[in-house]
């Protein structure tokens, strides 16, 4: 009973570590995002942490090979990973006001906050493993069974660990109620080798606890007054902020606005209203098929079909979760427009619909995924355009560094025979290219057939325009380093480089 008990032991043990982990990117998202940093952050600093576990717990097993601490260091563990969730947003908060602004944010705060919460529960279970060899070693001979079978088990739990909270418990429960179940069965295990180890019976009580405290009512997730609704997918965290009228949906850590509604109005002032403008760089006419991968809440789909009432629109988003929060906050249910939720470049390898205008909006801020970046990637585009077609997408910068775009766009110019390139904001750069060569003066020249708005912003940008010419760096799918070039971008900005 007392080996089963220990076996037991290793098993959850290994499966609270990776539940734990997973369960941390999603504490962190609403504050710092899940960008290639935070994950960094987060994988990282929990290996440094098992490492010292292991360490430690080697040690001390070796002085100590006594089962009833390991159940007391294993109930410490659980009683930690309990309480994290509860402290985890005050704490948080407090962090996020004292970061620098953009992305570096991310970075130190996550780093910050992951130190500070997670070091001591992750190390005491990394102490699991090699307490156990030492209290199942009978001699030298069968030290590499035992030490074979006891990290086998661990590992199947590391497993289970990793799939359950993300495919079924925090979409079920959510982050907090699945750490609490994983936090409950540590404790009831630990209990239980306490109790056989002559451990006082007070200790079956922290189980019972963390069973009651699944009860205590959520709350918000991130407090906010002006938000409306706010929900957990797998993709994101998701929050819809209401002020004066009009809707905002933010993502994750919310320092960028993923798309808007203003009832009473169809442009925002923001790089959004610049889609409008891309097929005119190819064509006098009005597009009559569009694309829109990375549509969000639909603020793109929603103005094409305004100003271009014969159009369709297939608009790719990755997320169901926040194609339902178009449908419900933000009007995104028109008969002419077609929701997939999907990722766009599988989308565009299984779909042979010619388009005349494709709107590439794909961010998880602050970066683009690399894939939708590459030379291999716009073949794919070219191929999807018709003879007349346009294709425009967004590009995040900061001021005076134009690294990303300037990558992006000399990737596209391999592939198009025009590109495009103008301001969209303080913070974005426009790229559009076309299927056939096509000229700079053609966008005033064409000003005339534009819906009156449309041909108001033409001028505008005419006279940022510049063409992208040949040469730089190609960006492919087996070389594409988007997340590089952002960090960099982003250390400078922070830096004042």
């Amino acid at each position: 009973m007392a080996r089963i008990v220990l076996y037991l032991l290793v098993f959850v043990g290994g499966m609270t570590i990776m539940a734990t982990e997973m369960s941390a990117s999603r504490l962190l998202a609403p504050f710092f995002g899940n960008s290639l940093f935070v994950w960094t952050n987060l994988i990282g600093l929990i290996l440094i942490y098992l490492t010292a576990g292991y360490f430690l717990g080697g040690k001390l097993a070796d002085r100590r090979p006594e089962p009833g601490l390991l159940f007391k260091i294993t109930m410490a563990a659980a009683v930690t990973i309990a309480v994290l969730p509860f402290i985890a947003r005050p704490i948080m908060g407090i962090a996020m006001e004292g970061i620098a602004e953009i992305s570096a944010g991310a970075f130190l705060g996550s780093f910050g906050v992951t130190v500070l919460l997670f070091a001591l529960p992750v190390t005491l279970l990394g102490m699991v493993s090699p307490f156990a060899i030492r209290l199942r070693m009978t001699g030298v001979e069968t030290a590499g069974n035992v030490a074979g079978g006891i990290y086998a088990l661990s590992t199947v739990g590391s497993i289970l660990g990793t799939f359950l909270p993300v495919l079924l418990l925090i979409p079920w429960l959510g982050t907090r109620n699945t750490m609490l179940l994983f936090a409950g069965a540590l404790a009831a295990v630990s209990a239980l080798g306490l109790a056989r180890s002559g451990g006082p019976r007070l200790y079956a009580g922290a189980p019972l606890l963390m069973a009651a405290a699944l009860a205590i009512p959520q709350g918000a997730i991130k407090p906010e007054p002006l938000s409306i609704f706010e929900t957990e997918s797998p993709y994101h965290y998701i929050q819809v902020i209401e002020q004066g009228g009009t809707r905002y949906l933010k993502l994750n850590e919310g320092w960028a606005v993923h798309s808007v509604y203003d009832p009473d109005d169809i442009l925002t002032g923001a790089y959004w209203d610049y889609f409008l403008l891309a097929p005119w760089f190819a064509a006098d006419k009005a597009p009559r098929q569009a694309l829109n991968i990375g549509s969000a809440a639909g603020t793109i789909a929603r103005q094409l079909i305004h100003y271009y009432p014969d159009i369709g629109v297939d608009a790719v988003e990755i997320d169901p979760e926040v194609v339902e929060v178009g449908r419900d906050y933000f009007a995104m249910d028109d008969p002419a427009l077609t929701v997939h939720a999907a990722d766009g470049r599988p989308f565009l390898k299984m779909n042979e619909t010619q388009y005349d205008l494709i709107a590439i909006d794909a961010y998880r801020q602050p970066y683009i995924p690399f894939y939708l970046t590459t030379r291999e990637f716009f073949q794919d585009i070219y191929d999807h355009l018709d003879d007349r077609g346009a294709v425009m997408i967004n590009v995040s910068k900061v001021p005076g560094d134009d690294a990303i775009a300037e990558a992006i766009g000399t990737t596209m110019r391999s592939v198009f025979p025009s590109v495009y390139s103008f301001p969209g904001g303080t913070f974005n750069q426009m790229l559009v290219a076309t299927r056939s060569p096509s000229a700079p003066g053609d966008l005033v020249a064409r000003s005339g057939s534009m819906p009156s708005d449309v041909a108001g912003m033409a001028e505008s940008v005419a006279d940022g325009l510049t063409m992208v010419q040949p040469g730089g760096t190609i960006l492919t799918d087996d070389k594409a380093p988007v997340e590089w070039l952002t960090d960099q971008m982003i250390i400078n900005y922070a830096t004042g480089r």
